[in-house]
């Protein structure tokens, strides 16, 4: 059966998938014309992000960077710009980067290479067969997660996802499966399929058009599959940071190159030490890391954010600058800046300082002087 199929049975799996996907598959942006740069940003941009908020942010990139030459010479700032809210910044560094060399070395366009496209920052093995695959439309097989738990199904395997042995049974699958002639519709239409019908919970067998090759429908074990992996302990992270107000600006700094979050802007703060509490490590990462020593403190908002297996509460506080206060002499960043509310869009923050950025956007735009608002309570 499907852990070994015969001729007969790949090619009715492969009439029964692309007649499915010629019907049911959705209309991505990126899908209108495959140009090989809009396949890179989407591949890119698709990584560990759901495809509807792929397709918001791709409308808006393509919008500002048409084309690799207009990422190449755009600020990093607008390109960090573009890219918040998608997270892994590193990402967008690397196209700037990528971008650079495809305009230096390639005439701006996308090698149909693969080894080329393996000397880009940023393209690994999987996304150079992306590219491949989708844009130029060449043999490569692709394996993604939908993938692999669409192939666990069909096949029945009972062992973990991440065993090395699944592994290479669901990698040589997909290389016997592959259209050959099709890979571009084939590799889209089997991840479409994983993402829409044969989905993590609750998938939709009877919607299925390979349903008659799945022996896990067949055994009465797709509730079982993939088999369930060791979930990686999740990891609690609470830090806390100061809105820094001054006539009817605030303060912000840009994180150092080097950081995880390098080249984004936040507000002074840190993550608490043993038993702090969010106040007093408030106080604590803007003395270290601007100088200044802050007096009253008063709550903005607390903020809650995931990134892989992390959870981070951000404790926001309000104050304004000490009196007689100098310039700040940074330790954890490469310059600051006082914005007002408004210009707060105009920076890219990370996930928990960007929430709080949008707090006060919408709650003082427009207003003018030193007075901040929380609750009942008045910062002077």
């Amino acid at each position: 059966m499907f852990a070994n199929p015969d001729s007969a049975t790949v090619r009715d799996f492969h009439e029964r998938l692309l007649r499915w996907f010629a019907e049911s598959h959705r209309p991505l942006p990126w899908r209108q014309s495959y140009e090989p740069y809009q396949v890179w940003i989407a591949e890119i941009m698709g990584q560990q992000t759901q495809m509807e908020r792929v397709a918001e942010y791709f409308r808006r990139w393509l919008d500002q960077f048409p084309d690799a030459a207009a990422v190449a010479a755009a600020p990093e700032q607008a390109v960090l710009k573009a890219w918040e809210g998608l997270g892994y910044y590193s990402r967008a560094r690397n196209i700037q980067r990528a971008a650079g060399q495809l305009v230096a070395h390639h005439g701006g366009e996308i090698p149909a290479d693969r080894d080329q496209l393996l000397r880009l920052p940023g393209i690994g093995p999987y996304t150079a067969a992306a590219i491949l695959s989708i844009a130029f439309n060449q043999p490569w097989p692709l394996v993604d997660a939908n993938v692999e738990r669409l192939f666990a199904r069909l096949a029945d395997i009972d062992r973990p996802l991440k065993q090395t042995a699944t592994r290479k049974q669901i990698h040589a699958l997909a290389e016997t499966l592959l259209h050959r002639d099709q890979p571009r519709d084939h590799n889209q239409a089997l991840m479409e399929l994983g993402a829409l019908v044969c989905t993590p919970r609750r998938p939709d067998c009877p919607a299925c058009p390979v349903q008659d090759h799945c022996l896990a429908l067949r055994r009465d074990t797709v509730e079982f599959r993939p088999l369930p992996t060791a979930r990686d302990k999740r990891i609690d992270i609470v830090m806390a940071c100061v809105v820094l107000c001054r006539d009817d600006r605030f303060f912000i700094q840009q994180r150092l190159a080097d950081d995880i979050w390098g080249g984004l802007w936040e507000f002074p703060g840190g993550r608490l030490e043993d038993g702090e509490t969010p106040l007093v490590a408030a106080r604590r990462e803007v003395a270290e890391e601007t100088g200044w020593q802050v007096g009253q403190l008063e709550p903005l908002d607390t903020v809650i954010h995931h990134y892989t297996r992390y959870r981070v509460t951000l404790h926001g506080f309000v104050a304004p600058l000490p009196e007689g206060a100098g310039e700040a002499h940074l330790t954890a960043a490469q310059r600051s800046a006082w914005v007002t509310a408004a210009e707060l869009a105009d920076y890219p923050f990370p996930a928990g300082h960007r929430r709080l950025a949008q707090r006060l956007r919408r709650d003082f735009s427009g207003k003018t002087g030193t007075t901040i608002t929380k609750k009942n309570n008045t910062v002077p």
